[in-house]
């Protein structure tokens, strides 16, 4: 009787342990089919996306991904393949305001040159104030902010192009990509987020009726919404008795949402989120990268993300109607930026000129 009893608690020690393997099984398989559905969604989304994002064929074939290497490969051509992935990528990344009532401008009030070191995974961003003064020798003297709207207008569908052409001779380095964005994405992505907690360090307000703008930020720790965030960023002068804020102290807060949206983009319900982030930024992006070199950063983020970013803005003056750089300022952070793409010294003579300062 008592072996009979002995073998019925086996017998239900190992029912129960079948049970709570197959519970778990079951957990894990509806996780992996569940994540599996979700890559598909998204990717199925970035390639909708993209389609409407990439400008293809006009990236420079030089900044592609390499092809994976072919079996018997040589080793000269696995050390080319090495090179081109550990390559410093360059972009020029503007922001523009297309919003009924701006005038339809396409002026870019945010203007960065863009360095990623893929090694290091480190992101160094050069701010350009929007008044600074830029000289072409094609198009003479200009606030830095002109120069996509002309191309826009008389050079239609070569813009991004000519872009990344005048700033590469202004900054005296090649430009692999430009992106090119609408504050609309950048408001809806914030807001796909959940917002974010950041402490206003003053009052913040200042109105246009003529573009809709209504900047109204009280100071202290507080929770923002897109439309905020980009108030936050945007704030500069006020017309209802508020402080002013420089550019220097602007680009501060640039670099402070630019960390917390990463931040929250590389967290849990921040990736749950990517599937609306790319609907947004396939209607609110335009770009020379090549469709599929997007898609490969896009489902590789988490290995590619920035690991440090570093914003270098430039000290500058305002002489009306112009922001003018201070020369030897302009020389470092420009030597800065440049460094880890291995290029000779900087012309100084054709940088003052670029910049149009008097030497």
């Amino acid at each position: 009787m008592q072996e009979r009893s002995t073998r019925r608690k086996a017998q239900r020690k190992k029912a129960r342990s079948r049970n709570m393997k197959l519970s778990v099984a079951v957990v894990l398989g509806t996780c992996l089919t569940a994540g599996a559905v979700y890559a598909g969604t998204l990717y199925y989304k970035a390639d909708r996306a993209l389609d409407r994002i990439s400008a293809s064929g006009t990236a420079p074939a030089a900044t592609a991904s390499p092809a994976p290497s072919a079996p018997g490969a040589s080793p000269e051509a696995e050390i080319v393949e090495e090179e081109n992935v550990s390559k410093p990528l360059t972009f020029l990344l503007a922001g523009v305001d297309d919003r009924s009532g701006s005038g339809g401008t396409l002026n870019t009030d945010v203007l960065m040159p863009v360095v990623y070191e893929p090694v290091s995974k480190k992101l160094s961003i050069l701010s350009i104030p929007r008044d600074m003064k830029i000289t072409s020798s094609e198009l003479g003297a200009h606030k830095a902010n002109y120069y996509y709207a002309y191309y826009s207008s008389h050079h239609k569908g070569e813009e991004l192009s000519k872009m990344r052409e005048l700033y590469g001779n202004i900054l005296q380095m090649d430009i692999d990509h430009m992106i090119l964005i609408n504050f609309a994405a950048f408001s809806g992505i914030v807001d796909e987020l959940g917002g974010l907690d950041i402490d206003v360090p003053m009052d913040m307000r200042y109105v246009d009726n003529a573009d809709g703008t209504n900047i109204n930020l009280k100071k202290g720790m507080q929770h923002l919404s897109g439309k905020e965030v980009l108030d936050f960023v945007r704030y500069r002068k006020s017309n209802r008795g508020t402080a002013e804020s420089s550019d220097f102290s602007r680009n501060e807060r640039q670099q402070e949402v630019l960390n917390l949206i990463l931040g929250k983009l590389d967290s849990v319900s921040g990736i749950a989120k990517w599937g609306e982030i790319i609907d947004i930024l396939g209607d609110n992006i335009r770009t020379d990268i090549g469709k599929d070199q997007l898609m490969s950063w896009i489902m590789n983020y988490p290995s590619m993300k920035p690991a440090a970013s570093e914003l270098i803005t430039l000290e500058s003056q305002w002489k009306s109607p112009y922001v003018y750089a201070n020369e030897e300022d302009l020389q470092e952070k420009l030597q800065k930026l440049r460094e880890p793409l291995g290029l000779p010294p900087l012309d100084k003579r054709q940088l003052l000129d670029a910049f149009g300062i008097a030497d």
